[in-house]
């Protein structure tokens, strides 16, 4: 068997590969920065914020601050006022005349005793006028114009709030823009979508906004309350003048009897 031998010897025997080494590299974990800002409270967001998102968010506290100012200052002042042209009005019933009603309110400081003595100097002036619709003419001028300027001193420092109420949303809405550009850079700058490295930023831009509807909201809302409660004020001053100008004309009315019984005599 010799031919069989030589035949297994000639035929070549294969060799092992050995196995090539894996060059790929394991899969490894992205460690998270240390330095990404963790806390996500209101006061931390404002800490870790831009300087510019700082500065929206300080103008608009500030802003939330003066609403509030001017509503308690203003409540109180309303509050007083309106009591006051209550309780003098009800005093202006029990006065028979004008004459008696310039008595009670000849030492007293408030917008119904203004409209008293308009009606009483006015009437004094006018002692030797011949027409009594002249008379209840310039009257009528004196208590529109106390009447406009009682209004404009209840409305005075309000319009603030209309100014904040309107500009405010805007104003938060720059620091949002402002703030999510920023996450933007910083995404580009880490070459990472992660959302720890996302999220801070745009939640501190998000805040702008919402400190920008805290300002804004109050502000329409208190703005609108002191417009009703200032013409309700301007009401009870009407009926005020309205008391007065009935005074008025009973005391013309006599004194043109009392001149035609003279005249007649």
């Amino acid at each position: 068997m010799p031919d069989a031998a030589a035949q297994d010897a000639a035929v070549p025997v294969p060799v092992a590969q050995e196995a090539a080494p894996d060059t790929a590299a394991p899969a490894t974990v992205p460690s998270a920065d240390p330095t990404l800002p963790r806390d996500l409270s209101p006061l931390g967001m404002f800490m870790q914020a831009d300087i510019i998102v700082k500065a929206v968010m300080i103008g608009l506290i500030f802003a939330s601050v003066v609403t509030w100012s001017v509503w308690l200052a203003k409540t109180i002042e309303l509050f007083a006022a309106r009591r006051r042209a209550r309780r003098d009005i009800a005093r202006l019933a029990e006065a028979g005349a004008l004459a008696d009603a310039g008595e009670t309110f000849a030492s007293v400081n408030s917008d119904v005793a203004l409209l008293c003595r308009a009606a009483v100097d006015e009437i004094r002036r006018s002692h030797d006028a011949m027409n009594p619709d002249g008379v209840k003419e310039r009257v009528a001028s004196h208590f529109s114009r106390i009447e406009a300027a009682a209004a404009r001193r209840m409305t005075r420092g309000t319009g603030i709030l209309a100014t904040i109420g309107s500009t405010a949303p805007f104003v938060g809405l720059f620091g949002t823009v402002w703030g999510i550009m920023n996450s933007f850079i910083g995404i580009s700058k880490a070459q990472t979508t992660n959302l720890a490295v996302v999220a801070p930023g745009i939640a501190e831009a998000l805040l702008a906004t919402a400190l920008g509807l805290v300002a804004a909201i109050p502000a329409v809302i208190i703005f609108n309350m002191f417009a009703r409660a200032t013409a309700g004020y301007r009401g009870l001053l009407g009926d005020g003048a309205a008391e007065l100008w009935r005074m008025v004309s009973r005391d013309l009315d006599r004194a043109g009897g009392f001149r035609h019984r003279a005249a007649a005599e």
